[in-house]
């Protein structure tokens, strides 16, 4: 992972103190898809990392709060999700980031109500992001998904289906922790092994860079298809922050104006403590617990 403004002082000019723990100092860091209210969501994972994180501008790219399955699936509301809102107004009222929410699908109760502003929180529909390398178009996506925009139904079912393969997948990936093996990622193969899934996301990244190029941006960063990217398409750049259920991704901006996609995995090898990291694992009652679940 890069290593630029980790230990050296930030814009602002201020560095760590001696015996601080590692923060990952930049300009922008940009996540989606959370899905606050559901089991899968790996809050535990985004709370550490927006903890060791210091920057200018957070950008909440929607489907944060999973309102269908808080609302019509029995969703459940922990600790850990409440703590996730903490931080974030934390980060808006004691550290002074700006913050800037857009309504995903599954938030898309807020559809109603925007654009709203808040001193310093922003909740709107799409967002130009002005980096130091150019203009962003900053969406979730989902308006390029024919399936949530015409065919609401087919949605709701498609994402229990998704669920259902995450419950399976759950359990999966408890049997290997018992056998000491890392997380595999059961959707995530079956995305990369299925023609239609593959065109799927290919169009999608074509229609986001299209729109970004006919707004005179040149970028596009998104969400919604849990696939995180960033490269150039047709001279825009593409980025997609991926997702907190499983591939557990973020985008940031240094202060020079590049961008990184940046994999928690290796961010909690370079900034976390082991015993920060090691929270929940290797504990056999809580293994057994998921395997249960």
């Amino acid at each position: 992972m890069d290593n630029q403004g980790t230990d050296q002082p930030d814009e602002t000019g201020l560095a760590p103190a001696p015996g601080e723990k590692r923060l990952l100092r930049v300009r922008t860091v940009i996540i989606s898809d959370v899905h606050l209210g559901t089991s899968d969501s790996k809050v535990e994972e985004v709370n550490r990392f927006l903890r060791h994180v210091r920057c200018k501008k957070l950008i909440l790219n929607g489907d944060i709060i999973d309102g269908w399955q808080l609302t019509r699936r029995g969703g459940r509301w922990t600790r850990a999700h409440t703590r996730f809102v903490r931080i974030v107004l934390k980060m808006l009222e004691k550290r002074d980031t700006e913050i800037v929410y857009l309504r995903g699908n599954h938030d898309d109760v807020l559809a109603s109500f925007l654009p709203l502003d808040f001193a310093g929180l922003r909740i709107v529909e799409d967002h130009v992001h002005e980096g130091k390398r150019g203009r962003y178009l900053v969406l979730h996506g989902d308006v390029f998904d024919t399936v949530t925009k015409n065919f609401v139904w087919l949605s709701h079912l498609g994402d229990w289906g998704y669920g259902a393969l995450l419950r399976i997948n759950r359990a999966y990936n408890a049997w290997r922790a018992w056998r000491g093996q890392e997380y595999w990622s059961l959707s995530k193969a079956i995305k990369a092994r299925v023609k239609t899934a593959v065109s799927y996301v290919s169009k999608f990244e074509e229609r986001v860079a299209k729109l970004a190029r006919e707004r005179g941006c040149d970028g596009a960063i998104c969400g919604h298809i849990h696939t995180p990217a960033d490269r150039m398409i047709e001279g825009v750049h593409y980025l997609n922050s991926g997702d907190w259920v499983e591939s557990l991704t973020a985008i940031v901006e240094h202060w020079d104006g590049r961008y990184q996609l940046i994999e928690y995995t290796d961010f909690a090898r370079e900034f976390l403590r082991p015993k920060e990291d090691a929270e929940g694992k290797g504990r056999p009652e809580l293994q057994a617990e998921a395997f249960a679940a």
